[in-house]
């Protein structure tokens, strides 16, 4: 995918203030702190299209984005799980999101993003169930690859596989300091894009 423009477009709460549901979607989601914003970034190559924070928990709001003329959107949703994000604020998320994945109809699919560094969490895991239950493609990425030695990184994708209860095959591999991964990505998300919406 070369990706020429990237605009923002609004930021959303409820559905009525989604944009039009008139261009394809990809969304990205994950816990705080696992590396979103660096992801979307270099995917779109924009050093700060998305902020980048060392507060987990600022991204609180769904956030629509315009890329090359609006051929599609990509759709930032709010990190979960970090204790320091007020409980009001935890208490919106989940209305919030559920929401946007079970009613949204341009969706085409949802990166789920996971750390090379952790196990999942049960939200992680919640996360990928409501996936399918919405018929929902999830990508699964993992992040933050240059952390680890590549035998870490073998062990904590089957540490990660049993967890999720997915396969190995399933996950692409990325990192914001090596950029591995992009076109792998990219090579994912096009056909969703790309495909017309089946009515």
């Amino acid at each position: 995918m070369h990706v020429t423009n990237v605009e923002f477009i609004k930021s959303a709460v409820k559905p009525d203030q989604y944009p039009p549901a008139e261009l394809p979607e990809i969304a990205f989601v994950g816990r705080s702190n696992v590396g979103k914003s660096s992801l979307i970034n270099l995917l779109v190559n924009r050093k700060n299209l998305v902020r980048t924070s060392n507060t987990p928990g600022r991204t609180q709001l769904i956030n629509f984005f315009s890329v090359n003329s609006d051929s599609f959107m990509l759709v930032d949703l709010p990190g979960y799980g970090f204790a320091k994000v007020p409980l009001a604020i935890k208490k919106q998320w989940g209305p919030m999101m559920g929401a946007y994945l079970a009613k949204r109809e341009t969706l085409r699919g949802v990166v789920l993003i996971l750390d090379v560094r952790r196990v999942p969490s049960p939200e992680d895991i919640q996360m990928l169930d409501l996936l399918r239950a919405h018929s929902i493609p999830p990508v699964l990425v993992i992040t933050k690859c240059d952390k680890v030695s590549k035998n870490e990184r073998k062990r904590q994708a089957q540490i990660i596989s049993r967890t999720m209860q997915v396969q190995e095959s399933d996950f692409l591999f990325f990192s914001a300091l090596s950029r591995e991964g992009i076109d792998e990505i990219w090579r994912v998300l096009e056909p969703l894009v790309a495909t017309p919406q089946s009515v």
